[in-house]
């Protein structure tokens, strides 16, 4: 696929372009500088095709991540086709903006000068200091008033290298979202499983500030890995608010979440995460981090600890791995498989109602004034989570203990339980 990579300064409206390019809300963007520090990657649709946008961390910073972020550009920019130099259109050109060009021109890739923030179209007169950068005429830009996108969509096709169209439709990968507390090891894990350090890792909590999409293929297998923000009880800023946000979205949009834990802080934030991803019908994967730094005589006594403090999450697999040492980073990707299987699961109807059957007969059906509750069929017409629905006589009569009951058998009889599923009851008017 095409690689376009979006370059500047800091708060030139980066993440804004790049937002407006893919239409949707994807990157945290707030007006302060420095919110993007490592790379983030979406896919653009045109009629004229489809290229990866990549979304980069503001060079020239002047602060403590300026090193860092300039490495993860470098990075970005070693296969990139096309650069988008993104310049404030409505400021006066910085030294930090004739360094990204020199650090361009040195680069050798074709760059896409283009001015951003002009709101109005009498604000282009304004435009000639650009010619300065030494890039030609420059493209102005809104992204609030998604000006001048269609003729930026048209020059970077210009740029791009005509390619013959493939063969195969690209596969959609598996997401695996991957989140938990700040500091639980979520980046440190990323970079293990990719073999480079693709995301900054610092000691410092609250470091990744927004979630992180990135393509890999694991045994044939192709995943999308979305490094997220770290989820603390309270956020101390709006733009982690936002980065918060962002990753509470990036569960939703997941088919496996990834809930990454410190062994040695755990707490209700690790439920919430949990049944959250669960309510969003989303199957959770517990993957224990840092355990290198659990010494082997005390292993038996923190796993005893974990399931004390997770006993409400039980019946959710776990993999204990480490950064450190790659312990167990395979045994992470067959289990996603696994549990997106086993999320869509479809039962056959038959079979559904044969144990319907069965399950009738081991207990007591509820009954209200005489009148039994009846199930005259059951059905399963959805998956991812999957949901069954009971048409019975009157949906009223099922009781909190009798729809527990149905549960804990899909879990058991048809395997279900590390998933979440759903049960509707309706009442027989309704059958069709």
């Amino acid at each position: 696929m095409h690689k376009v990579v979006i370059v500047g300064r800091p708060n030139v409206g980066k993440s804004s372009l790049f937002n407006r390019l893919l239409g949707k809300r994807s990157a945290v963007v707030a007006d302060v500088p420095g919110v993007t520090r490592d790379l983030k990657e979406g896919v653009v649709e045109s009629e004229k095709g489809r290229f990866l946008l990549v979304d980069t961390g503001g060079l020239w910073s002047g602060d403590r991540w300026e090193k860092k972020i300039q490495e993860k550009v470098d990075q970005a920019l070693e296969d990139a086709e096309v650069v988008l130099f993104a310049v404030d259109g409505r400021s006066e050109l910085t030294q930090a903006d004739y360094e990204v060009a020199e650090y361009l021109r040195k680069k050798g890739k074709p760059v896409i000068l283009v001015a951003t923030k002009v709101d109005d179209p009498k604000h282009e007169h304004y435009l000639g200091p650009l010619y300065a950068l030494g890039f030609g005429d420059p493209i102005p830009t809104s992204s609030e008033h998604a000006r001048g996108l269609g003729e930026l969509l048209e020059a970077i096709w210009e740029k791009l290298p005509v390619r013959h169209i493939e063969s195969e439709p690209e596969v959609a990968g598996i997401r695996l979202a991957i989140v938990g507390r700040p500091n639980a090891g979520k980046s440190s894990l990323l970079n293990a499983i990719l073999g480079e350090e693709r995301v900054i890792v610092s000691e410092e909590p609250g470091t990744t500030r927004d979630a992180i999409d990135v393509r890999f293929t694991f045994r044939g297998q192709p995943f999308i890995l979305v490094d997220t923000a770290g989820i603390r009880k309270r956020p101390e800023t709006l733009v982690e608010e936002l980065a918060i946000r962002r990753s509470l979205k990036a569960i939703e949009e997941a088919d496996v979440v990834l809930l990454v834990i410190d062994p040695f802080q755990v707490g209700d934030r690790e439920l919430k995460l949990a049944n959250h991803a669960m309510e969003k019908g989303k199957p959770v994967l517990l993957v224990i981090t840092k355990w290198d730094l659990v010494r082997k005589e005390e292993a038996p006594k923190v796993r005893r600890e974990l399931k004390e403090k997770l006993a409400h999450l039980e019946h959710l697999p776990r993999v204990y791995t480490s950064a450190f040492t790659k312990q167990n980073l395979d045994k992470i990707f067959s289990e996603a498989v696994r549990l997106f299987e086993l999320n869509h699961t479809r039962i056959p109807t038959a079979e559904l109602n044969r144990w319907v059957s069965v399950w009738t007969t081991k207990v007591q059906l509820p009954n209200f004034k005489g009148k039994p509750l009846k199930i005259f069929y059951a059905t399963q017409p959805e998956v991812a989570p999957p949901t069954f629905v009971f048409f019975v006589n009157y949906p009223e009569f099922v009781t909190r203990a009798f729809e527990n009951y149905l549960k804990n058998r899909i879990g058991e009889d048809l395997g279900l339980k590390e998933v979440p599923f759903r049960l509707v009851f309706r009442g027989r008017r309704e059958e069709s």
